[in-house]
Order: structure tokens, then sequence, then C-alpha cells
């Protein structure tokens, strides 16, 4: 074959086609008109083909010339391709922020409701992307991360070990694009800003021998506040979850949670005792929205109302702490099986396996341990 086989003139004479001028360079042409360059290339005893500019736009001479530089590249022992790709994506370099971005796209499908709560990314805007987002990610490393996280790290503990997570998900994320990232970066970090000074902190709770009385002094109380606590201490659900409850998600005695609105994104349906029963019943008269439970502006409750209203009461405990009072009691005052008690709060029971064969979710024996709990709390 003939190197150098085309000229200016040739080439624009030529048709639609393929055209050679040897050593592996060909003149592609879609139209008389308009083509692209292609080199034809044997890498690791695989044919590849590698695109080196539009044809008119690319002249022979420079063609050539690139064609050369990729023949060399090849006999130096490098992939002409992947180098190209490589220099690229330096000219091109991809930020910390947008690199966080690319991440939560790519894993929000498994987050609850598909991240919209925020919560996925709420640390990182809050103490990382205001310092470092415009940062090439290429160029994160311990140094940079610990100065930046040194001064919650022991403040704010949970949401700075959440940063550090999220950041090591990018950088995993940010490899997976062939990007060339540290990957022991957050391992480096840890080390340099060494062990959390942190005490964990339950949600203050209400012993249960007092919340019977606490109950029944709920009941003298107007207002949709008090009347959502009595109904979040019967069905020992999440404050959220009672929150937002809507009339659709009740079916006679049930509450069917939807998986976007529950912790574990799974259905949970909850028993109502006799005592909620009435209570949706009276607010199924009252209510004007979707929402059980409205504030005076018609929009759902807000997330403060509960704990507000107990706190202006004087009480150290809050709503969230009614579900370790639940359990205490049920460990303490019946014979119910661990399973039972702890499906009653939502949680999830057994291993992966364990949980594929057994699937039933033992609503009729939830339902008596709650009716008896709502007896409790009524002093029945």
């Amino acid at each position: 074959m003939n190197y150098n086989a085309l000229n200016e003139l040739k080439a624009r004479s030529l048709g639609a086609g393929k055209h050679s001028d040897g050593q592996g360079l060909w003149l592609v042409k879609r139209s008389k008109t308009a083509g692209k360059w292609v080199l034809r290339l044997t890498v690791n005893g695989r044919r590849r083909e590698m695109g080196l500019g539009a044809w008119p736009d690319v002249a022979i001479a420079d063609a050539r010339r690139r064609a050369r530089d990729a023949r060399q590249a090849l006999r130096d022992g490098d992939d002409p391709i992947v180098e190209r790709l490589k220099a690229r994506s330096t000219r091109n370099q991809l930020t910390l922020e947008q690199a966080i971005n690319g991440c939560f796209e790519a894993r929000k499908a498994g987050l609850k409701r598909d991240g919209e709560a925020g919560r996925w990314m709420s640390p990182l805007k809050t103490h990382l992307i205001p310092r470092l987002g415009n940062i090439p990610i290429e160029k994160i490393d311990q140094h940079l991360l610990r100065e930046t996280l040194d001064p919650i790290w022991h403040k704010k503990p949970d949401a700075a070990e959440k940063t550090l997570q999220r950041v090591n998900l990018t950088l995993k994320h940010a490899a997976a694009l062939g990007l060339d990232v540290d990957l022991q970066a957050a391992i480096k970090t840890r080390a340099l800003l060494g062990k959390q000074r942190h005490v964990v902190q339950h949600i203050p709770s209400m012993p249960y021998s007092e919340s019977p009385t606490f109950y029944h002094w709920l009941t003298t109380k107007t207002g949709a506040a008090p009347l959502a606590l009595r109904f979040l201490m019967l069905t020992v659900a999440r404050t959220t979850e009672v929150r937002l409850a809507e009339f659709d998600e009740f079916d006679g005695a049930t509450w069917a949670l939807p998986p976007e609105r529950t912790k574990t994104g799974k259905l949970h349906r909850i028993p109502l005792s006799r005592d909620a029963l009435d209570i949706l019943t009276t607010l199924r008269r009252t209510a004007s929205g979707s929402h059980i439970f409205s504030s005076h502006r018609g929009k759902h409750l807000s997330d403060m109302a509960m704990s507000s209203f107990m706190k202006r009461e004087g009480y150290n405990a809050r709503p969230h702490g009614f579900r370790a009072t639940f359990r205490s009691w049920a460990e303490e005052c019946t014979d119910k099986p661990f399973e039972v008690k702890e499906l009653s709060l939502g949680h999830q029971v057994g291993s992966e396996v364990e949980r594929a064969y057994q699937r039933s979710d033992l609503l009729e024996a939830r339902r008596e341990l709650l009716e008896m709990w709502g007896d409790f709390l009524a002093g029945k």
C-alpha cells in the first residue's frame, strides 16, 4: 500500500466511503464535502480505531502528524487512546461539587424518596462544598479534608462523620469514572483527626410507669399537638410518620405506611387499637385536608409541634422517646416474642436470609400487643 496516497485535491474529489492514506490512516467521508480522519492501530493484540479529527478542518499534513505521534506512543509502550482520554480529563477537570452531584445521582434511587429529603446532601452542602466545592476532585487529599472537618470533628461529630463517609463514596465514584483520585484520602483524614470525643445521647424518654398519667393529662388538652401525641403513643410510630399521615393510608383498623415513608424503605402496617381508631374516627369528622393532623394554617403539623408542646409544658421527655417507653414496657410487662415487639416499632428482624423465608409481619400478634399497650395507657 502506498504511503501518503492522498493529497488535498484528491481528497476533495473523492466521494463517500473509506479512503486509505497508508500506514493505517484513513479518510472516512460521509459525503463529498465532509468526513473524518481515523487511525487504525493494534493495541495489545486488538484492533482499535482512533479518531484524529474532522476533515477538512484537519488538513492531511496535520492528520499524518497526529498519526505519527500515536504510532510512536504505541512503540513506546503506551496506549495512545487512553493517554488522550487522560489528557482530556486533565483539561476538563471535575470539581468536587460536580463529583458529589454525580455520586448523588447514581445513588439516589436507593435513598428514601430518591433523596428528596435532602439528608444525604445536607452535611456536604453545609460543611464541605462551600470551602472545597470548586477544587478538582483529583486534588482532594487528607490535608484539605482535615482542615475543613477539624472545626466540627468533636463539636458536631455526627455531621462530620457523615460528611467524611460521603466524601469516601464520592472518591470511589470518581475512580470509577477513570479519574486519578486518592481512594485512601478519607481513611488518612480519619487518622489525622483522631478519635472523636463523642458520647451518644439518647432522646429523652418517659418511664413507662408515668406514661398513663401523662396520657390522661393529654386527654384534657385541646389542639392538634396533644391529639397527635396521643396517637403517636398508641401507635408507637415515628414522629414524622404521624405528622405526615394522610387519611388514604388507613384501611379499617390498619394503618399502611408506604415504603417511601418508612425508615426501612418497606411497607409497614400498623394495627390500630380501639383508642387509636376512636381518634382517627374523630379526625375524619373534623379534618378539612388530606392530612389527619394539620396546623391552624391547614398544612400538615410542623416538625416541632409535638416536641415544643412537651417542652413548653415542662416535660424533659420528647415524642420520639415514647418508642423506648413502649419497648421497655413490652419487655418487662408482657411475654410477647422478641419479633412481635421489634416489628411493632417497624424494625427489621433477622438476617436477610431469615427475612426471605419468614415473610409474615405478624400483624395480628402486634394488634394484640398494641391493644394491651393502649389499655395500659388508658389505665384500664
